[in-house]
């Protein structure tokens, strides 16, 4: 045998134990990322509350407006992470950020988008659609839509009553969604496990419009992530409603709460 080659060869093979040991690394790496448990989060809508009808100058003159919550009973964070390339383009991609036990956080495109809003009480980065609002008959018509322009998530308010493992020990996502700032190229919002996000009777859109609805019974319908967006543990439980009765007096309305429907139902047996 060539002498050159007999002396190589251990070189040669502590190469390959070196590249048998990389390529053993690697797909055990990959093995445990493939495996590895994510951390969602589950959004839970609370029931409409804190009902007020107020009258406009301009239309609709007449509104009801309600607060509106959702909290994180989830495994993990909801986390939002919004781009865009420059200044010019209106809306940031949102995607979401999905914690993993034992590897790194995934990124999950689609989870919609941001957009800056400017209005008289606010100036921030919403989440489009995050909550969506209706009022319905109680057999399921549809009568009036929201007109919501998004939600600015953060940690609000602490959950309590629930025992929850994955709970952050303190507000983490406490940010203004880049108040006065619509020139960010980049923003992250969220909501913790054991906190919500919740909004005041007619701040920001909270409220929808009662002119040419007749007198009856309505649903007043909550849903977070209507579209599916994010992903979530569950899907159970993101609808929440209440049943009032609409009666007009002397050309102003009325609203009576009747019922408060069962948790994740939007419909209420009464």
């Amino acid at each position: 045998m060539n002498r050159a080659l007999v002396r190589a060869l251990p070189a040669l093979a502590a190469a390959v134990c070196l590249v048998v040991v990389a390529l053993a690394v690697t797909n055990s790496a990959a093995s445990r990322a493939a495996t590895a448990t994510e951390r969602l989060p589950d959004l839970e809508q609370e029931v409409p509350t804190g009902l007020e009808i107020t009258r406009h100058a301009r239309r609709p003159h007449w509104r009801l407006g309600f607060r509106s919550a959702v909290r994180n009973v989830g495994d993990g964070p909801l986390i939002i992470s919004g781009r865009r390339p420059v200044p010019a383009v209106e809306t940031m991609v949102a995607d979401q950020v999905i914690e993993r036990e034992g590897a790194t956080a995934e990124l999950a495109s689609g989870a919609g988008r941001l957009r800056y809003v400017r209005a008289r009480d606010h100036r921030h980065w919403h989440l489009l659609g995050f909550d969506r609002y209706e009022l319905r008959r109680p057999g399921g018509q549809t009568v009036v839509t929201d007109r919501k322009s998004g939600f600015c998530l953060g940690d609000r308010y602490a959950v309590t009553g629930l025992e929850l493992p994955g709970r952050a020990p303190r507000p983490v996502h406490r940010s203004r969604c880049g108040l006065d700032h619509p020139g960010l190229l980049g923003i992250r919002e969220g909501i913790s496990v054991g906190y919500g996000d919740d909004y005041a009777a007619n701040l920001e859109g909270q409220w929808l419009p009662l002119d040419h609805l007749r007198t009856g019974r309505y649903l007043l319908v909550h849903r977070v992530n209507s579209d599916r967006r994010l992903r979530e543990r569950s899907q159970e439980n993101n609808a929440a409603a209440v049943l009032f009765r609409l009666r007009w007096r002397q050309g102003a309305p009325q609203a009576t709460i009747l019922a408060r429907c069962p948790a994740g139902q939007v419909r209420c047996a009464m």
